[in-house]
């Protein structure tokens, strides 16, 4: 495992699993799957509806939970919700999440950071930080912060490498995770011939060394998935590098296309949408 020091010296593994579109069964399973190949990193949402899920996974794991890095992440309809943060941990079945993020740019976020900064230092949360944000939106957030974002989740893979934005984040020492980190399953991505050739040099998968590239690169990966084979592939990244000249090749693939387009609309609808999390398993 490697890992990436956070701007408030919190160490987080750069290699974790998603569970974004899992059923609260497929993220018990996956989670409790991934703990046991040795994965250290957790991320969910309130809108994923499957955070008892994955509080569910970590106990049966036996892992200790200090030797877990849990993320989560707020829903717009929940930032003006003074015991939001309260309900999330009680979800989770924890007495505080290693990472919090404002999950989308919608409605009133200044009010949900305002709820992290004050969970962060109670100690609810260790490290907080946003997803979906836009390099404006980050400068709006750095504008009134008492605790600057420590992450930025968003899409980055080789066609969309946000190489713009990094330069931009790394002024402010706030770290890349990226989400759709194998381009959402894009089969051209996926079989570009160089990922193939420097696969059979490496013994790897395609997707293997596009999560290496990222991780070289210094991007957080949260690749999701249920199937056993590919959580234990996607954690199997550790014992190979590229060269300088073959992260060089993938650098120069960048297309700046983008699979999640956010538009006002979508925003005003995440804002209204409330998901059924006191209902879930």
């Amino acid at each position: 495992m490697e890992y990436i020091t956070l701007n408030n010296n919190i160490k987080m593994p750069m290699a974790g699993i998603g569970t974004f579109l899992l059923t609260p069964d497929e993220a018990e399973a996956s989670v409790l799957s991934a703990l046991q190949c040795g994965y250290r990193l957790i991320d969910t949402a309130n809108a994923y509806v499957n955070e008892k899920a994955v509080g569910r996974a970590i106990r049966k794991s036996g892992v200790p939970r200090e030797d877990i890095f849990l993320e989560t992440k707020l829903w717009p309809s929940f930032y003006e919700e003074d015991n939001a943060i309260d309900k999330t941990l009680e979800r989770l079945d924890t007495d505080y999440i290693d990472l919090l993020l404002i999950h989308q740019p919608a409605g009133n976020y200044i009010a949900g950071y305002k709820l992290m900064e004050k969970a962060y230092k109670e100690g609810k949360v260790r490290a907080i930080g946003l997803s979906n944000f836009n390099e404006d939106q980050i400068k709006e957030i750095l504008d009134i912060c008492q605790v600057e974002p420590a992450i930025l989740q968003t899409e980055v893979h080789p066609y969309s490498q946000e190489k713009e934005l990094k330069e931009f984040l790394k002024s402010h020492d706030i770290v890349i995770q990226a989400w759709y980190p194998l381009g959402h399953g894009d089969k051209t991505l996926i079989e570009e011939p160089l990922f193939a050739k420097l696969g059979e040099k490496y013994g790897k998968s395609n997707a293997q060394i596009i999560l290496r590239w990222h991780i070289q690169n210094g991007d957080v990966v949260i690749p999701g998935s249920k199937n056993p084979d590919h959580i234990r592939a996607n954690f199997d990244l550790f014992d190979f590098s590229l060269t300088d000249e073959e992260m060089a090749d993938i650098n120069a693939m960048d297309k700046k296309k983008r699979y999640y387009h956010s538009t006002p609309e979508m925003l005003k609808k995440y804002v209204e949408m409330v998901p059924p999390v006191d209902d879930q398993k």
